[in-house]
């Protein structure tokens, strides 16, 4: 009987193959950088790992870049309205990253002088900085020596360890076996290179098991089953919630926005008119439940999947010839609805009783 051995999975395998095969990213110092003296700005590094939570990078890539040129520095951020903050995230979803971030930068920025703090308790007291976050920042900005553990990292250690305990409840042992391999030297580019790795090696379907650096070392290639990691608990089915929105535009195209309460799902951000859904309970469906009467007509139905339920709202439409007002609504011009602070389920709405007023209405 042959017995197959592997080799101890090493830090140093993994940063041979990520000096060579690094991504370049707009908010990344390159190894080549690196040896050239040039460090990470914390600034940037704590922008882009908040934007790529539950986001791809090549949809963060534009949010990323308008905020730099909006905002250069941490400071800028701090000073900025938040409505313009809120309207300039619109789109990346998960709002409440966008308030959280606001408020870390004005800690940032009136309790530390505009500087980071450089350790991950430090960071971990910032509004809106977790474990992940405060251990990404604190590696790959001040290359301490942190465990960083996001999705792709999670998959690589899973597979690497034949680690057969289902998420959430399997991370602990994850992050002490990230912890064990993290090394003292460089430990903000093994982290990136662990990311990098599960982005375009170690990938969820169809890894590219002979490129890895670790193929030597991994037990979940061994057992000849690399995509039964990481296992996963059943997921449950997601409520359905109902409710509705109305949409009235002026004769002159001016259509009825009001904001949404600062705390809760889509705290601060625009909308139009809508029934008192939450991810709890339903709103209204239909038309008694109108801002003001007038001729309301259907204009179907919109669905939208959030992280724990599914959102279905009715739509209706009216053409007003007069304005009218509503506890803490304005008329805004359908030409300016791009730069309005409105989320994803918003512009569908609009978009389904206004087809032409947006290019797009992203899913």
């Amino acid at each position: 009987m042959t017995i197959h051995t592997l080799d101890a999975p090493t830090a140093s395998a993994l940063l041979e193959w990520y000096d060579r095969h690094h991504r370049d990213l707009p908010w990344r110092v390159s190894p080549p950088m690196a040896k050239r003296g040039i460090k990470a700005d914390p600034y940037r590094v704590w922008l882009s790992e908040v934007m790529l939570q539950q986001t791809t990078v090549q949809a963060v890539k534009p949010y990323f870049a308008n905020f730099l040129m909006k905002w250069p520095t941490v400071t800028d951020l701090a000073k900025a309205p938040g409505e313009e903050v809120m309207a300039a995230w619109a789109g990346l979803g998960y709002y409440a990253r966008a308030r959280n971030l606001k408020k870390c930068a004005e800690a940032v920025a009136s309790q530390h002088g505009g500087i980071f703090p450089d350790t991950e308790e430090g960071l971990k007291a910032l509004p809106g900085i977790g474990d992940y976050t405060a251990a990404a920042v604190a590696a790959i900005a001040f290359n301490r020596q942190a465990a960083v553990m996001d999705g792709n990292v999670e998959r690589v250690i899973s597979r690497l360890y034949a680690i057969a305990t289902p998420l959430p409840a399997g991370k602990p042992l994850m992050r002490q076996k990230v912890a064990l391999l993290t090394p003292a030297d460089r430990p903000g580019d093994f982290a990136q290179a662990m990311m990098d790795l599960g982005a375009t090696i170690c990938t969820p379907k169809r890894p590219a098991c002979s490129l890895c650096p670790f193929n030597g070392s991994c037990e979940a290639l061994r057992l000849h089953d690399p995509e039964q990691f990481p296992v996963k608990a059943a997921k449950k089915e997601k409520p359905v919630r109902r409710g509705a929105a109305f949409v009235a535009v002026t004769s002159d195209g001016d259509i009825l926005l009001r904001r949404r309460i600062e705390s809760g799902l889509l705290g601060g951000m625009t909308e139009i008119p809508t029934t008192a859904w939450t991810a709890r309970q339903d709103g209204e469906t239909s038309t008694e439940a109108a801002p003001f009467n007038a001729d309301w007509q259907s204009s179907g139905t919109v669905t939208h999947v959030f992280t724990h339920f599914e959102l279905r709202l009715s739509i209706f439409r009216a053409a007003i010839a007069d304005r009218v007002q509503i506890n803490d609504g304005w008329w805004e011009p359908v030409t300016n609805l791009e730069a309005q602070a409105l989320p994803t389920i918003m512009k569908k709405a609009i978009a389904a009783a206004i087809p032409l007023a947006f290019k797009t209405a992203k899913g």
